[in-house]
């Protein structure tokens, strides 16, 4: 807690500051915006973007990581909620605030127990897979503010203004940093200045409301932002505890899911070290802090995170600025708040989840392992046809299948030795020599219940090869263990092999390997002997008749 502080410096003071005021700039669209999505009021989008980052910079490692408000995890509220209460009612508020204060603790329990690998569960493609379905849904949803009516219906001021504002942000994403780089800025300058695109897009539309008559036409505004700061409160509805826990714990994962693999490439530019444990109390932290100021499940955001970075954030401090220069913005005046168009809030949204379209993970994946690639698309059909949790349990449930599937059946080879070297290998991909009645046969993974029979059959196979085998060697150099089953299985084979008068023969036996099976009978009844090499086992066998 507090290591930065203790040992922090004056030159990183004004990093720090201009990290501060740039990400607080982005929250309070962003903050507004993401609130929408989770279909609570605009301004509890500001309530999760204050107390948050404070608690994250007490408990949590990363400098760089900026906690609050992101699009997933607004829509994963939302799908939880919705079921539940009417959006926009104090009921779905105070749901809101208690499921962030589920998530909280699901992830400090797992910080406090040191059982962060549990998230591991969540391969990449399945986060891909899930990242690409949920903005699509997300973009979607947006659709009825962006044009002010449903589809096929629309309203044309509000149209006009969320289809310019659109058109706006993407040709800013796509085209403003270089021509801000060719008006000779600095490279991170109009980097920057492009991620505030936003801000300024928002500010500029709050501006022509009034200036147009924006409202009388029909165009909705965020509406009336209450001035002040959240009060802290514990809101929890007793009857609703058990529907919320099963969501939190997905919401939990997920949480630190996103922030780990943003914080983690930020923490590698930097050479620093982040500890999953300490970031999982972090993260529970800042989501108590949430629901105990009236917000919602928060995490850190990788755009945000980026731009925190790029602005030049030292450390935790540039979050603190962050947090206090929203307060203040809570503390002051909040008409103008109440004059933000919900048609370019929704365009602000629609280009923020548009870039996370990857599709980077899905070609490498697509090339790479089809069964990985099947899972992403799995996922992302299954956000988009069943809703976010549905897609996530069956993109994992795929990814475990594949990684069962895999290792119920491990690849064996057939050694041979490599002429004029003690090197032993697979006789299809190398031009290895053979020894009549010695067949050596390399197991590539541990033994257990899930692949003994799988293995046993590939044995058979290899003897029915080679009839003329005198003596069956497992050189055991990629088992890691060997569980009761797979004992049970050998000894099975041992017996085998002795009433057929071919000899069972283990080679290069780890140590961990070799410590449990002393512990068994196996060593003691073996029809053969233990090599500590392949090429001990070659010399001594292959000479025999």
């Amino acid at each position: 807690m507090l290591h930065w502080l203790r040992h922090y410096r004056r030159a990183m003071l004004p990093g720090d500051i201009s990290a501060g005021v740039v990400v607080a700039m982005m929250m309070i669209p962003q903050g507004m915006a993401y609130a929408l999505v989770a279909g609570l009021p605009p301004v509890v989008g500001i309530y999760a973007s204050i107390v948050p980052p404070v608690l994250y910079a007490l408990f949590g490692t990363s400098s760089t990581q900026s906690v609050g408000p992101m699009a997933i995890i607004s829509l994963m509220t939302a799908s939880t909620l919705a079921p539940l209460a009417a959006g926009g009612t104090p009921l779905y508020t105070t749901l809101a605030a208690q499921l962030a204060l589920l998530s909280g603790l699901v992830l400090l329990a797992c910080g406090l127990l040191r059982i962060g690998f549990i998230a591991n569960f969540f391969s990449r493609p399945v986060m891909s897979g899930f990242t690409i379905g949920s903005s699509i849904v997300i973009a979607l949803g947006q659709l009825p503010a962006l044009l002010g009516a449903r589809l096929p219906a629309l309203h044309l001021p509000s149209a006009l203004l969320g289809l310019g504002s659109l058109a706006l942000l993407l040709a800013a994403k796509n085209w403003l940093a270089p021509l801000l780089r060719r008006l000779g800025m600095k490279p991170v300058v109009a980097d920057i200045g492009a991620k505030l695109a936003p801000m300024v897009l928002v500010l500029g539309a709050t501006a022509l409301v009034p200036a147009l008559g924006l409202e009388a036409l029909g165009v909705h505004t965020t509406g009336k932002v209450p001035a002040g700061l959240p009060i802290f409160s514990i809101a929890a509805s007793n009857e609703h505890w058990q529907a919320l826990l099963q969501p939190a714990l997905l919401i939990g994962f997920m949480v630190f899911l996103i922030s780990m693999s943003g914080a983690q490439t930020l923490a590698l530019k930097r050479a620093e070290k982040l500890h999953s444990n300490y970031e999982l109390i972090g993260l529970g932290a800042a989501n108590v802090g949430s629901a105990l100021s009236g917000g919602f499940p928060v995490t850190g955001s990788i755009s945000r995170s980026a731009v925190n970075f790029a602005a030049g954030a030292n450390t935790q401090l540039a979050s603190l600025i962050t947090a206090s220069l929203l307060a203040l913005a809570l503390v002051a005046p909040t008409a103008w708040l109440a004059l933000l168009p919900l048609p370019t809030l929704a365009a602000t949204i629609i280009v923020a989840v548009l870039g996370m379209l990857d599709t980077t993970t899905l070609r490498t994946a697509w090339r790479y392992d089809r069964a990985d690639a099947a899972a992403l698309v799995a996922t992302a059909a299954g956000v988009l046809a069943l809703g976010v949790e549905a897609g996530v349990v069956i993109g994992v449930a795929l990814s475990m299948g594949a990684l069962i599937w895999r290792a119920s059946r491990p690849h064996i080879a057939v050694l041979g030795r490599i002429a004029g070297t003690e090197h032993f290998r697979n006789i299809e991909r190398y031009s290895a020599d053979t020894a009549a009645g010695l067949l050596l046969l390399r197991v590539d993974a541990q033994l257990f219940f899930g692949n003994v029979e799988a293995v046993n059959e590939r044995i058979e196979d290899e003897l029915a090869t080679y009839p003329a085998t005198r003596h069956l060697v497992l050189v055991l150099s990629a088992v890691n263990a060997i569980d009761t089953s797979a004992l049970f299985a050998l000894s099975e084979l041992n017996a085998m092999l002795r009433a057929r008068g071919v000899g069972l023969h283990f080679a290069e036996v780890k140590g961990p390997v070799m410590d449990r099976l002393k512990q068994s009978a196996l060593l003691g009844e073996l029809n053969g002997k233990l090599f500590l090499s392949t090429a001990m086992a070659w010399d001594a066998l292959s000479r025999q008749d």
